[in-house]
């Protein structure tokens, strides 16, 4: 990331040195994840789309410890996978909104929610800005080289209410909690960071 971007990070600290935690990542653009992966203080495990396992690209996201995940059905084998990340006291990175979109985190999906919940771990927002300023010259998917881009990480928070409870309203009251956290994060990123 830094040999063809210019990533500035900002408060990789607030990211608990050790522990399960879920790193909740905005996505605009397809350099998000990558550039938090190459950018963040511990090793991060992502959930990714099944379709991205193909030929060599797929034997190099399972050998840096990348999630498989069929979008089309409620895979079990990637929920208990994921779940095994925090268990061992790893990193889980996760898409919150399920796929690319504005980046803004209007509209998240239950997964983080129960992801945390169930998973004991603390959440740490990440706003990724600057990989949709500029379209590249040579390539237009990627951002212009030596480009800057901001990793910007927030303040860890619990999603759950401390009460335990793993019911659908209480995944749901997680929810709006995390989206609050979320947005908060993000408009105080842009606010930092002039974008």
């Amino acid at each position: 990331m830094y040999g063809f971007w210019k990533p500035r990070v900002l408060g990789a600290w607030r990211v608990p040195a050790s522990g399960p935690v879920i790193l909740a990542v905005n996505h605009a653009h397809n350099i998000d994840g990558p550039m938090l992966m190459g950018t963040a203080p511990r090793p991060v495990h992502f959930l990714i789309k099944k379709e991205a396992f193909v030929g060599p690209l797929g034997g190099f996201l399972e050998g840096i410890g990348q999630l498989k995940v069929d979008r089309d059905s409620t895979d079990r084998t990637a929920i208990g996978n994921a779940l095994g990340v925090l268990e061992q006291g790893g990193v889980l990175g996760i898409f919150p909104e399920g796929t690319r979109g504005e980046g803004d985190f209007a509209s998240l999906r239950a997964g983080l929610a129960y992801f945390a919940v169930r998973g004991g771990a603390p959440i740490v927002p990440v706003a990724v800005l600057g990989s949709t300023d500029r379209p590249g010259r040579l390539v237009k998917g990627l951002p212009a080289l030596r480009s800057p881009v901001d990793v910007v990480f927030g303040e860890a928070f619990e999603a759950g209410d401390g009460s335990g409870r793993r019911t659908r309203k209480a995944l749901d009251e997680a929810t709006l909690r995390i989206q609050e956290h979320l947005t908060g994060h993000l408009k105080n990123a842009r606010r930092l960071t002039g974008r």
